[in-house]
Order: structure tokens, then C-alpha cells, then sequence
């Protein structure tokens, strides 16, 4: 297993994503019916809305996942922030970077993955948006790219835009 690298401007990326205050917040259902329409759209049993900080990465929102949480060096989040756009693992179990990976060969069995990058309007990835299924999968097709791309594009907007505080 190659846990990912560390981004060269981790410092201030982990700064931003501090300064958002998101971090072990509540649920929240804009985020979660984000997550519950990409794994209906996608036919994935698992998706996520994971935020990268020193050590792990949180699940801001999840659907099918029970955990809250895994560690950065085992996640394939970890790989995805690094990358410009759409990350796809077709098939984890022939990827010497994620063969051996206890979150591919024990629970959740991740096989398949997709996650986009969440880059911000200051330029720094917070985390993604990532699809998994516990069976290979063909990469995304362009409708597919353009969907995952477009739910990306609301979720940095939602982001960037934290909730109004209710009006009593």
C-alpha cells in the first residue's frame, strides 16, 4: 500500500480548511442529499463528502458508510486531492498502490473509486467528493465525468457560502 503524498502547500491548505469551521460539525442536509443523490444517480452503495486534515479524513456527509472517519495514510481521498480533476480506481485490487489496503481488503471493501476534488475559490483542496462500490467498475463515461464535475461545482459553491443561521 503507497499512502499518498503530502501536498507541498499542506500547510496552508490545512490552514484554510481549519478557517472554515467545518470540521466535526453536525450533519447538515444540504451536504447529505448531495451524497444521497450522487449514490442513486451512480449506482454506488457508498458515497462521501471527505475533508482531508493532518491525519484523517472526516466524513462531512455519507451514505452507506457507518464510519465517521478513516486515517489520511490509508484514504484514497488522500490520492484524489492531489490530482487536477476526476480520480477513478476501476479496480482497487489489481492497483499495487491500494491491493493491500485494509479498506480494500476488509470493510467496506472499496474496489471501485471516483473522487473529485474539492478545490476552493483560494485555490486549496479541502477533501472530495467520492463515489465507492465493493465491485470493479469501468472509468466513468463523459455524461458521468460531467454529473460528478457539476456536483463538485455546487458543493464548493455550498462550501464557500457557509449556512445562514436560522431566522427565529
Amino acid at each position: 500500500m503507497l499512502a499518498a503524498p503530502t501536498p507541498d502547500n499542506d500547510r496552508e491548505r490545512l490552514a484554510a480548511l481549519r478557517e472554515m469551521l467545518i470540521l466535526d460539525t453536525p450533519p447538515e442536509e444540504r451536504f447529505d442529499k448531495v451524497v444521497q443523490f450522487a449514490a442513486a444517480e451512480f449506482d454506488v452503495p457508498i458515497a462521501l463528502i471527505s475533508l482531508i486534515d493532518e491525519n484523517r479524513q472526516w466524513f462531512k456527509a455519507r451514505v452507506g458508510l457507518d464510519a465517521c472517519e478513516t486515517g489520511r495514510d490509508i484514504s484514497f481521498c488522500g490520492h484524489a486531492i492531489l490530482q487536477p480533476d476526476i480520480f477513478v480506481i476501476p479496480n482497487s485490487r489489481e492497483d499495487e498502490r491500494f491491493a493491500d489496503n485494509p479498506l480494500v481488503t476488509g470493510p467496506p471493501h472499496v474496489i471501485f473509486y471516483a473522487g473529485v476534488p474539492l478545490r476552493m475559490p483560494n485555490n486549496y483542496v479541502i477533501g472530495t467528493l467520492c463515489l465507492i462500490d465493493h465491485h470493479p467498475r469501468a472509468t466513468l463515461d463523459k455524461t458521468e465525468l460531467a454529473i460528478l464535475g457539476s456536483l463538485r461545482d455546487l458543493l464548493v459553491e455550498e462550501l464557500s457560502n457557509p449556512a445562514e443561521a436560522p431566522h427565529e
